[in-house]
């Protein structure tokens, strides 16, 4: 497969990488074109120096902030992972990837998972004739998906190394502090998110699985 391919099946990883399951919940997100934006040049989210329980980075300031909202970080910590984002108008793209490959329930029963999830931004960069061949392909598509998970809940102090995914491959995070990146290329641009049964963190570029 060329890198080009593995790029785009890598943008349509995300969230919904914790298992390779079938099952499929009807969860609704709103279109990618109409989601906000998680820009690097957004405000911070939290300047707290304690990041045990705090979200982080410029691009928290895109997630909505009425409690009320599905989509708002205190909505998020209620629900597991899966329709955590459905609710989250910034994830849409990868929503669509996860019921695409039905692991919605499998990501939803989880327990315990770290989630590196691609923003629709991230997903705006891979050309749409290669994303369609990727979700047209359930078995690419998983196993790029399930690369996104690592079987562990990573906390900000634990994130930076070398972790395995449940595609099996390793992905290496480094940095400290609010500042992190993931393989070299995919900057975390909101992390530490928590939801019902996972803690995600929310990158600008889909990852890809060696060949």
């Amino acid at each position: 497969m060329s890198r080009r391919m593995f790029a785009t099946v890598g943008a349509i990883a995300l969230l919904a990488l914790s298992a390779c399951g079938d099952g499929d919940t009807d969860t609704t997100a709103a279109g990618s074109s109409a989601a906000p934006s998680m820009s690097a040049s957004a405000p911070m989210a939290s300047s707290s120096p304690s990041m045990a329980s705090a979200q982080f980075g410029s691009g928290c300031a895109a997630v909505p902030t009425d409690p009320a909202n599905p989509g708002s970080f205190e909505a998020m910590a209620k629900v597991p992972v899966a329709t955590a984002a459905s609710g989250n108008p910034v994830l849409s793209t990868l929503v669509t990837a996860v019921k695409k490959a039905n692991l919605v329930d499998s990501l939803n029963g989880a327990q315990g998972v770290t989630v590196f999830a691609p923003t629709n931004d991230a997903f705006a960069k891979i050309p749409k004739a290669d994303l369609d061949k990727v979700l047209a392909d359930d078995a690419t598509l998983k196993k790029v998906l399930t690369y996104h998970v690592v079987p562990e809940q990573l906390s900000p102090d634990t994130l930076a190394g070398a972790h395995k995914t449940l595609q099996g491959g390793e992905l290496t995070v480094t940095g400290s502090g609010t500042s992190f990146t993931v393989n070299g290329t995919s900057m975390v641009v909101c992390g530490n998110v928590s939801t019902a049964n996972a803690t995600v963190y929310i990158v600008d570029t889909v990852l890809m699985p060696k060949s």
